[in-house]
């Protein structure tokens, strides 16, 4: 039988930090406020485009697996702010990333994309389809942001992370996955305006998210849950059975709730959203790569992946980590330096927005 396991991994996360005293002087808010709702105290902005993000991640990842671009079959490039849609921004990192022989596709699931491009290129590769997969996750949910609108603006952050999946005789990496999007629930987390139809219709592209919070965190709490315990039971295993759980790191109060539904245990949990907020795509490799780089993964583990998002997208994945917990080998890459900060960046942001409103 053929296996898909994780044999390298990278996470690029920009320098310059937006903590919640700077949110402070930009809407009626407060630190107690965020973290008590939230569990964030800071994120990340980001001052290059997603597919620099990305390619940073993907190369620190294939360093740690020890191989070159040139021998990835599979790009999926989860994301929700691709720096182009046509062509697709995986084409992009392909040729950034000399991939030359690799096929590149986007996948918009939102904050779920990055589970349900590791469960598909997981069975294409059990399928015999690929044997390498590059798999990706990466935002720069900054440029999304309109900073007037609390409830949605504090939640957000920039960052990538990536692994690397390769065709392997040991029984490791997927073992089983449950993927789903709840209906007629498209409108509490959107993005209306953004892409062809409002171009058609020459419209301004004048995004913002639009957030309903409140029925989000119903709807997140029961996706995530049912698809959790669906994956658990599919693998014939029991809850005291998994090692760690890494979830989309949406919000500390989800998390808890969802904990709570199915009976886990926190201190199984792995939480990086204080660090970094809601990264989207990127949030469970990235929680991953930190809890490797803790020493929290040990071979054999059995870890679970769980994320909502958008759409109302949801989905779980369980994989058996394999016998590798460090890199092969590393690179020296990084983003060129900036010398702004996170408000530096979000000022800027907002002084753009102003101007396109006051000549629109």
């Amino acid at each position: 039988m053929i296996y898909a396991d994780i044999t390298g991994w990278g996470r690029c996360l920009p320098p310059a930090v937006l903590s919640n005293a700077d949110i402070e002087t930009l809407m009626d808010t407060s630190n107690e406020w965020i973290v008590s709702r939230t569990g964030i105290q800071e994120r990340r902005i980001s001052h290059v485009t997603n597919a620099e993000l990305a390619r940073v991640a993907s190369t620190r990842a294939l360093a740690a697996a020890g191989i070159s671009a040139e021998q990835v079959d599979m790009i999926a490039f989860a994301t929700s702010t691709p720096d182009e849609c046509i062509p697709n921004t995986a084409s992009i990192l392909q040729n950034a990333l000399g991939a030359s022989n690799a096929a590149a596709v986007d996948i918009n699931a939102a904050c779920t994309g990055f589970v349900y491009s590791f469960n598909m290129m997981s069975d294409m590769i059990r399928a015999g389809s690929i044997k390498t997969a590059l798999v990706v996750g990466s935002e720069r949910l900054s440029s999304l942001m309109n900073w007037s609108l609390r409830e949605s603006a504090i939640l957000f952050g920039d960052g990538a992370g990536a692994i690397v999946l390769q065709a392997s005789d040991n029984e490791a990496g997927f073992v089983a996955g449950k993927l789903g999007c709840v209906p007629d629930t498209r409108e509490l987390l959107a993005v209306p305006d953004f892409g062809l139809d409002a171009i058609a219709q020459f419209r301004p592209l004048d995004v913002s998210i639009v957030f309903s919070g409140q029925e989000i965190f119903k709807k997140a709490v029961k996706g995530m849950g049912d698809a959790c315990e669906a994956v658990v039971a599919e693998a014939g295993l029991g809850l005291d059975d998994l090692d760690l759980i890494i979830p989309h790191q949406a919000n500390a109060r989800i998390v808890e709730a969802v904990v709570r539904r199915i009976g886990g245990d926190m201190d199984k949990v792995v939480l990086t959203l204080d660090k970094y907020a809601n990264t989207s795509t990127s949030s469970i490799p990235i929680a991953l790569i930190e809890a490797l780089e803790q020493g929290r993964v040990k071979p054999g583990m059995n870890i679970l992946f769980t994320a909502f998002g958008a759409g109302l997208t949801w989905g779980a994945s369980l994989l058996k980590w394999g016998e590798r917990v460090t890199p092969l080998g590393e690179t020296d890459i990084s983003l060129p330096p900036t010398d702004k900060t996170g408000l530096d960046l979000i000022n800027a942001a907002i002084a753009r927005r102003q101007a396109y409103e006051q000549t629109n």
